[in-house]
Formats: structure tokens, sequence, C-alpha cells
């Protein structure tokens, strides 16, 4: 796990802050605060490269709409993508999720990402209408998993 409120925490955030700003307008990102990762109900990992931090994303633990983990803030600096750390990331929080006896995985991602879209596809997330406090929103893809887990 990673401390996001760490100097190379902070960075990634503020990259995946102007890169999701160019992409979409405001009230179509929903993006977690600093503040709001520190929260305990929030798991944030991250990959290092030369002692940099490379890649990062987070799994909020809810229950506003059964109980899931919704996967935020899962970024690659640029000169590191096409090397598997975002399969990697996303394999960490899936984990973190069996470990927490949580069997569903959800995530709003962007119609203009289509790498991420292509990610997800190939790690069997499917589509499904909006969860949770999410509105429907002609820019979002709202996704889903089943997480192999063992319930007690």
């Amino acid at each position: 796990m990673v401390a996001p409120d760490s100097p190379g925490a902070r960075e990634l955030i503020a990259l995946s802050d102007r890169y999701m700003g160019a992409l979409y307008p405001a009230a179509s990102n929903h993006l977690e605060s600093e503040r709001a990762l520190l929260q305990p109900n929030v798991c944030f990992v991250g990959i290092e490269a030369d002692s940099t931090l490379v890649a990062c994303g987070a799994v909020k633990l809810m229950a506003d709409d059964g109980v899931y983990g919704e996967i935020k803030r899962v970024f690659v600096l640029p000169a590191h993508r096409g090397k598997g750390h975002a399969r990697s990331i996303m394999q960490a929080l899936e984990t973190e999720l069996r470990l927490r006896r949580i069997c569903l995985a959800r995530l709003e991602t962007g119609i203009l990402q289509p790498e991420a879209l292509a990610l997800y596809r190939a790690l069997d997330y499917r589509e499904r209408s909006p969860f949770g406090a999410y509105a429907p929103d002609p820019l979002s893809v709202f996704m889903e998993k089943a997480i192999a887990c063992h319930q007690p």
C-alpha cells in the first residue's frame, strides 16, 4: 500500500486530474480527492520504478448499493504505459477485495479511454447500469466484476 498523501502519490493524482480534465467536463469527472483516499474504507496501492511512483490505483469499500469495492484512480505515467502496470494495480485491488471477503468490484470510466476500457474488458469487467450515487452520463461507462472470494 502507498499513502495517498505521499509526494509521489500527490504527483500522480495531480497528473490524473489534469488528464481527466482535458478529456471530460467537470460534471463527468468522478475523481476521489486526496482527502477521500485517506479514509479508512480506501486501499491505495502503487508501483515504483527506480524509486519513483509510476502507477497507482485505489479501491473504496462501499455499502450504498449492496456491498462492493469501487475501483478508483487507476493511473500510469505515460512513459510507463504498456508495461502491464495497470493490470498489476487491478490485480492488487482485486486481491484486497478477496482478503476482505468483498465479492464484487465496480468502476466508472469514460468513453474516451479506449485503453482502459480494453483492459477492464480483458479482466472480465462487464458493462452495467449506473450504481451507487452515479447518475446516467453519456460520457461514462459503468462496469462490474464478480470477484471469487469465500464468504464465512
